[in-house]
């Protein structure tokens, strides 16, 4: 009778219960990622230029060319923590020493306390994107750097500098061997001698 009773708990135990499902998921699938994610920036600049904390980040991790990307800005006041509340404008020139071209990405103004500029960059390079804006009548500029793709790690300048380098030591070494060649016949010409 005990073990009937047992039984019968044990079977009520088991018809009774209804399967768990999950009702919370951890994280998110990887299909509703995109460019507003909270993928990791390829940069991280944080800086304090006169009265203002301001920190810039660059997404995606690594721009591509041809690929929209983006500049975060949050621009703080020191000494109150008030964000900036006024128009940031947004430049790009190509990181070189020779090119002085900028061009202008656009003018932002402040939302949910961040400034985002986004861009679309068609060849690979290095480029430095500058943040200006106006406070009390002072104005302020950051640059900050960018690398789009893989460009070639030796630019025109390195090329250049390598090239030389590379006749400078074919000639010490044609001279040397040309020294050699004249010691050893001079030394031929006294054993003769």
């Amino acid at each position: 009778m005990k073990k009937s009773i047992q039984w019968l708990g044990f079977l009520f135990c088991l018809l009774s219960a209804s399967p768990v499902f999950a009702h919370h998921v951890l994280g998110r699938p990887a299909y509703s990622l995109n460019e507003d994610s909270n993928t990791p920036p390829s940069m991280n600049i944080e800086t304090q230029i006169g009265d203002y904390f301001v920190t810039a980040m660059v997404y995606p991790a690594f721009p591509r060319p041809n690929e929209p990307g983006r500049v975060n800005l949050y621009a703080t006041h020191i000494d109150t923590g008030e964000p900036l509340r006024t128009d940031v404008s947004f430049k790009v020139r190509d990181d070189s020493w020779f090119t002085k071209n900028e061009e202008k990405l656009g003018a932002q103004v402040l939302d949910d306390n961040v400034y985002r500029q986004g861009f679309i960059f068609s060849q690979e390079g290095d480029y430095i994107i500058t943040a200006e804006f106006m406070s009390n009548g002072e104005p302020y500029s950051i640059d900050f750097p960018l690398r789009v793709g893989t460009p070639f790690p030796i630019g025109p300048l390195g090329g250049t500098i390598a090239v030389l380098v590379i006749v400078l030591l074919s000639v010490s070494l044609v001279q040397r061997k040309r020294l050699m060649r004249t010691r050893i016949r001079a030394a031929r010409q006294e054993r003769q001698a």
